[in-house]
C-alpha cells in the first residue's frame, strides 16, 4: 500500500513539472521600455580618405638618365637597337650593332629628379661584353657542326638567364641564340649556343622561363638567289639549362585552320595552304614560284601569361600567327585593311605642312611590326605597333608611288574614275600621287585599273583579342595629336630634321610597344621610329581606350644628314653631315623596356628606349601627377 502511495506522489510532482514546462511556452506580455541610457563618448574620427582621380589619369613623363654609345663612328649604325632590364644588377642591356657587342648599362644610381637637359644627357655609362665570331651547336640529328656568326639582332633576359639572338655570317645561313648566365653585377658567363633558324630576329623568353621562342625571319638576299623559309625556334628550359636542340614550327606542314568546314587534305599542299590564307586577306609578294613558307616572314614574338599560346607578327604578309606551343602548330590570320576613308591622313610630303584629307578607295595595310600582349577579365589581348613595310630588293620590288601607276613610262596603267578624281583634286604627282603603295593589291580583276589604293602600315596602333579581332585602333591619333604639338617638323625623318619628310611613305612609323601596370591601371606605349614621337595611351580596358600622353625627345631646330643606308652613314663625300647628331636629341626608336616600380632602382615606373639612329638609350620615369 506504501509503495502504491509513494506511486501516486511521484506521478502528482512529474505531472507538476510537466505542467510547468509546458506553460514556458507560452509568450507573456511585454513589460514596459526602460528609461533611455546616458550618451557614449564620441568615437575618434576615422581617417580622410583619399581623393578620387578622373580618368585617364594623368601622367608625368620625364627623361631621369641617358646614355650615348659614341659619336659619329656609330650614327645611324644600330648602335642601341633591342633594349632589356636585369633586375639583380640594375642594370639595361643594349645591342649595339655597330660594335657587335652587347652595352650593359648601370642603372644604379638612378635618380627620380629629371635630368637638365634630357636632349643632350649622357649620365649613363656602360660595361660591354662581346660574344665569339662562331660557335659549336648540334643539328636535329644531334651532330656538333661550328657556324661563323654575324650580326646580334635581338637580347631577351628572364631572372639571370639572357639569351641573345645572332644571324649567321650570311643573314641567309642560320643563326643562333647563345645562352647566358647572369651575376649581380650584370657580368655573363657563356653557357651555351642552340643552333636557329636563317636571321634570328627576336628573341624572348615565357613568363615562367622555361621556354625560349625565336622569330626566324628568312629574308632573301636581294638578287633572290637564296631565299630561306621563315620559322619559329623553341627552346626548352630544365633547371636553368637549355635544350641542346630546338623545336621547329614550320610555316608549311606545321599550318593548321580552326574552320571547321575544312578537312586536313583541304591545306596538305602549299598550293591549297596559299589558295586559303589569300582568300582570308593574307598578301604574298615574292617572285614567282615562292613557297608559302618562304613568304611568311616572322618578325616578333609575344607569349600568353600561361605560356600556352604565342602570337607572332608576320609584317609583309599583314598577318598575326596563332602559335599552340604545345602542339607545335601554327594558325596564320589576316589583319584586315584600314579604310582612310574614316580617318585623315597626310600622303603628301611637298607642301611640307601638316594637310590632312580622307581619300574614299585609299586603304592601309596594318602591316605590324612589334607586338605586345597583356591580360583583361582572364583574357589575353594583343597590342600591335603598326608600322608597315615592303619588299623592295633589286630583284623584286613591290613597291611604287602612285603617280608611277598613271605615268606611261613606269606602269600605264589607270585609276578608277573617282580615284582619278581625288588624284587630280590632290594635286597629282604632288599630291597623291607621293604616297607609296604595293603593285600587289588594288587591281583585283587585273584589268589594268586600280580600283583601289593600299598602302604601308596603319599610322596607328592597334589592339586585337586572342583570336586576332580588332576591338581598338587609335585611328588618325599619332599624326593629328603630334602635328598639333610639334607643328610643321611632324612626320620628320630620323636622318634629318625635315618636317613631313615622311607624309608620303608611313607617316612617323609605330616601330615600337611596351605595356606595363601603374597603380592599377595598364598602359601601352608606343615609339615612332622616324619622327621619335613617344604616345602613351590607358588601355586597361581594351574596350575603352584613353590618350594619356605626348613626348618627343629631339631638338628639331638643329641641321644634321646622314644616310643610314650608306656604309658610313656620316660620309661627308655623299654630302652627309653629322656634326649636330649629338644636339639634335633621340633618332630612331627602335625598341621599349617597360619596368615596373617594384623592380625599378628609383621605385618608379621606367621605360627604357634604345635609339637605333642616335646611338642613345635613354631612360624615363613614369609618374602620377
Amino acid at each position: 500500500m506504501k509503495d502504491q502511495l509513494k506511486k501516486v506522489k511521484l506521478g502528482l510532482v512529474a505531472l507538476a513539472v510537466v505542467t510547468a514546462l509546458g506553460g514556458c511556452t507560452l509568450d507573456g506580455e511585454d513589460g514596459q521600455d526602460g528609461a533611455i541610457g546616458a550618451q557614449g563618448t564620441a568615437g575618434i574620427d576615422g581617417t580622410d580618405g583619399l581623393d578620387g582621380q578622373s580618368l585617364p589619369r594623368e601622367l608625368a613623363i620625364e627623361v631621369v638618365g641617358r646614355f650615348s654609345a659614341g659619336g659619329e663612328e656609330i650614327y645611324g649604325k644600330s648602335a642601341a637597337e633591342i633594349v632589356q632590364f636585369h633586375a639583380s644588377s640594375q642594370s639595361a642591356f643594349a645591342i649595339n650593332a655597330a660594335l657587335n657587342q652587347v652595352e650593359v648599362i648601370s642603372l644604379g644610381s638612378l635618380p627620380t629628379a629629371a635630368v637638365g637637359n634630357p636632349i643632350t644627357d649622357s649620365s649613363l655609362t656602360s660595361q660591354a661584353f662581346t660574344f665569339p665570331s662562331s660557335v659549336t651547336v648540334k643539328d636535329t640529328d644531334g651532330v656538333e657542326q661550328t657556324i661563323a656568326l654575324g650580326v646580334a639582332n635581338s637580347v631577351a633576359i628572364n631572372g639571370d638567364m639572357l639569351a641573345l639572338a645572332v644571324e649567321g655570317e650570311s643573314k641567309t645561313d642560320n643563326g643562333a641564340v647563345l645562352f647566358y648566365s647572369l651575376d649581380a653585377l650584370g657580368q655573363a658567363s657563356f653557357i651555351k649556343a642552340v643552333l636557329a633558324g636563317a636571321l634570328p630576329d627576336m628573341v624572348t623568353f615565357s613568363e615562367d622561363g622555361s621556354l625560349v621562342l625565336v622569330a626566324n625571319e628568312g629574308e632573301p638576299d636581294t638578287d633572290y638567289a637564296v631565299d630561306p623559309e621563315g620559322s619559329i625556334s623553341v627552346v626548352n628550359i630544365t633547371d636553368g639549362v637549355p635544350a641542346d636542340v630546338a623545336g621547329v614550327i614550320n610555316l608549311s606542314t606545321d599550318m593548321v585552320f580552326s574552320n571547321d568546314t575544312l578537312d586536313e587534305e583541304d591545306f596538305d599542299t602549299d598550293a591549297k595552304r596559299r589558295a586559303l590564307l589569300s582568300a582570308e586577306g593574307i598578301k604574298f609578294s615574292s617572285p614567282e614560284g615562292t613557297t608559302v613558307a618562304q613568304d611568311l616572314e616572322p618578325e616578333y614574338i609575344t607569349i600568353s601569361d600561361d605560356g600556352k599560346t604565342a602570337y607572332v607578327s608576320l609584317q609583309e604578309a599583314n598577318g598575326i600567327g596563332i602559335i599552340d606551343i604545345d602542339d607545335m602548330t601554327i594558325e596564320v590570320k589576316a589583319l584586315g585593311y584600314k579604310d582612310w576613308s574614316q580617318y585623315e591622313l597626310d600622303f603628301t610630303n611637298k607642301d611640307e605642312m601638316p594637310s590632312f584629307s580622307s581619300v574614299a578607295g585609299l586603304y592601309g595595310m596594318y602591316q605590324p611590326d612589334t607586338i605586345a600582349s597583356y591580360q583583361w577579365n582572364g583574357a589575353t589581348f594583343i597590342l600591335s605597333a603598326n608600322e608597315g613595310d615592303s619588299r623592295d630588293w633589286d630583284e623584286y620590288s613591290e613597291e611604287v608611288r602612285v603617280e608611277d601607276i598613271v605615268d606611261p613610262d613606269e606602269m600605264n596603267m589607270l585609276l578608277s574614275d573617282e580615284l582619278q578624281a581625288i588624284y587630280d583634286a590632290s594635286g597629282a604627282d604632288d599630291g597623291l600621287g607621293r604616297l607609296k603603295v604595293t603593285t600587289v593589291l588594288g587591281d583585283a580583276n587585273q584589268d589594268g585599273v586600280y580600283e583601289a589604293l593600299y598602302a604601308y602600315g596603319g599610322r596607328s596602333f592597334s589592339i586585337w583579342d586572342q583570336n586576332v579581332n580588332q576591338v581598338f585602333d587609335s585611328g588618325d591619333d599619332f599624326e593629328k595629336i603630334s602635328a598639333a604639338i610639334l607643328g610643321d617638323d611632324f612626320n620628320s625623318a630620323h636622318t634629318e630634321n625635315k618636317g613631313d619628310n615622311r607624309s608620303d611613305d608611313k607617316g612617323g612609323e609605330p616601330e615600337a610597344i611596351a605595356v606595363g601596370e601603374i597603380n592599377g591601371r595598364t598602359y601601352a606605349f608606343i615609339g615612332l621610329e622616324r619622327s621619335g614621337d613617344l604616345f602613351t595611351y590607358d588601355v586597361t580596358n581594351p574596350f575603352n581606350v584613353a590618350f594619356v600622353a605626348h613626348y618627343n625627345n629631339r631638338d628639331f631646330d638643329t641641321d644634321f644628314e646622314l644616310d643610314d643606308d650608306l656604309d658610313n652613314p656620316c660620309d661627308t663625300a655623299e654630302g652627309m653631315d653629322c656634326s649636330e647628331v649629338a644636339e639634335s636629341g633621340d633618332l630612331g626608336p627602335e625598341s621599349i623596356k617597360f619596368v615596373s616600380a617594384e623592380q625599378s632602382p628609383n621605385g618608379n615606373a621606367l621605360l627604357i628606349i634604345g635609339n637605333e639612329v642616335s646611338g642613345t638609350v635613354t631612360v624615363y620615369q613614369v609618374t602620377e601627377i
